[in-house]
């Protein structure tokens, strides 16, 4: 009799100290959404307007969600600045972009063999950047 009293003492020392593995675990249903953000890189080597002014309008888009953004431009895309047309303002969208912390690269030897130079918009950059970009982005674009 001793031992029964004694077994059900210590059973429920255990069941009401948390020591019992049949305790029910109480979970939160609705956590809230965590926000991570992401290093994204976008290499435009294209001067098609639509292309460019979409690949902008994308690293725009992530710069104001949080996201480190930065595009090299490479090729045909170095002229990216100079595109004019009527239904895509890429000039304009560089700038939001710029102005929403995205950062632009741009390639020094492509704006060489087009007898251009870099601009405060469009700064002068070397593969080393592209490298770097390419190396350190958790996503990578091309257009």
């Amino acid at each position: 009799m001793k031992k029964i009293i004694f077994v059900a003492l210590v059973m429920f020392t255990f069941a009401t100290t948390g020591y019992s593995q049949t305790k029910p675990v109480i979970c939160n249903p609705v956590l809230p959404e965590l926000k991570v953000s992401s290093r994204i890189g976008i290499i435009i080597s294209s001067n098609d307007p639509e292309t460019v002014w979409n690949a902008f309008r994308f690293g725009n888009f992530a710069a104001q969600e949080g996201d480190s953004v930065s595009v090299f431009l490479l090729g045909k895309g170095v002229e990216a600045e100079k595109i004019t047309d009527n239904a895509f303002d890429v000039s304009d969208m560089m700038k939001s972009y710029v102005s929403n912390g995205g950062k632009i690269f741009t390639c020094g030897t492509c704006l060489h063999s087009r007898n251009a130079g870099g601009t405060e918009l469009c700064p002068i950059s070397t593969m080393g950047d592209m490298y770097d970009i390419v190396k350190h982005s958790d996503k990578l674009l091309t257009f």
